[in-house]
């Protein structure tokens, strides 16, 4: 089988106008594809190719860049609602009925909206490092996480604050991750993020974030079971989000990984792939 770091970056044209850059890994079983939406500012080489890998042991994995993202063509929008059409658009060029969807920080605020938006189209929903809309609190992020992961020209260094803790463990685990998605792929890397997307991202982010009771009760409609994840020590979204999101959901299960931060799904890669595939096949 293909693995994530060498199978090739497809492009599709979608009803919206936009060309998408997108990779596909793992098919063979009956099985949902599974669709992931990207956190702020990363693009197709920011997944772990250790946690792709892993989880298209069970089913098709598809990540993309949505709207204006790295190859992706079109400028990106600054609000979730638009990031949520745009990626139906790209579910739809993909000729797809029916997907589950993995979605990582801003990735998940993404998701919510379009299990909002088209509730057809999403069969079960993993949200890794996520907060509902409206909550008090997340009206953007802590002047140390902007100035770690927000500067024009980030850094592995400023990565690595947000993504792992201080810990001997989190500090091996990010040092890990940087090898796999810096080095496994040496050739046709995906273009990288654009100070553009970079600006209108967090202007999306922000808005998510305006306090609104009102925005926590959409919750109430998005219906399909969803498993919740996040680091017990996450500085980007705090892990009391994740449990204020499940609580909110008519029908959620949640995870807390231990010394984790931001990027625990790639920290505990093995483990979580494996959390997922278990959810999604119940």
């Amino acid at each position: 089988m293909s693995t994530y770091s060498t199978i090739e970056t497809l492009t599709v044209s979608a009803g919206n106008g936009v060309v998408y850059a997108y990779r596909s890994v793992g098919s063979g079983t009956d099985a949902l594809p599974l669709v992931l939406l990207q956190h702020f500012r990363g693009n197709l080489d920011n997944w772990d190719p250790a946690l792709i890998d892993a989880l298209a042991q069970e089913r098709r994995v598809i990540t993309f860049d949505n709207t204006g993202v790295g190859a992706t063509s079109g400028r990106t929008p600054n609000t979730v609602a638009a990031m949520a059409d745009d990626a139906i658009a790209f579910i739809d060029a993909l000729g797809l009925d029916k997907v589950e969807l993995l979605g990582f920080s801003l990735g998940s605020f993404v998701v919510q909206e379009i299990a909002l938006h088209r509730p057809d189209l999403v069969n079960r929903i993993v949200l890794a490092s996520a907060a509902p809309r409206g909550a008090a609190g997340i009206h953007g992020w802590r002047a140390d996480v902007i100035a770690a992961v927000g500067g024009r020209e980030p850094s592995a260094e400023g990565y690595l604050e947000v993504f792992f803790t201080r810990t001997s463990a989190g500090l091996e685990a990010g040092q890990a991750l940087l090898g796999r998605i810096y080095t496994e792929r040496t050739e046709k890397r995906d273009e990288p993020t654009s100070w553009h997307t970079r600006q209108a991202q967090y202007d999306a982010v922000a808005e998510w974030g305006i306090p609104g009771h009102a925005m926590l009760e959409r919750l109430q409609a998005i219906t399909q079971p969803v498993f919740v994840a996040n680091g017990d020590s996450d500085p980007m979204i705090p892990p009391r989000y994740s449990y204020l999101l499940a609580g909110l959901l008519p029908d959620a299960q949640i995870k807390i990984y231990p010394d984790a931060a931001h990027g625990f799904l790639f920290q505990y890669h093995k483990e979580f792939a494996a959390d997922v595939n278990t959810f999604l096949g119940t």
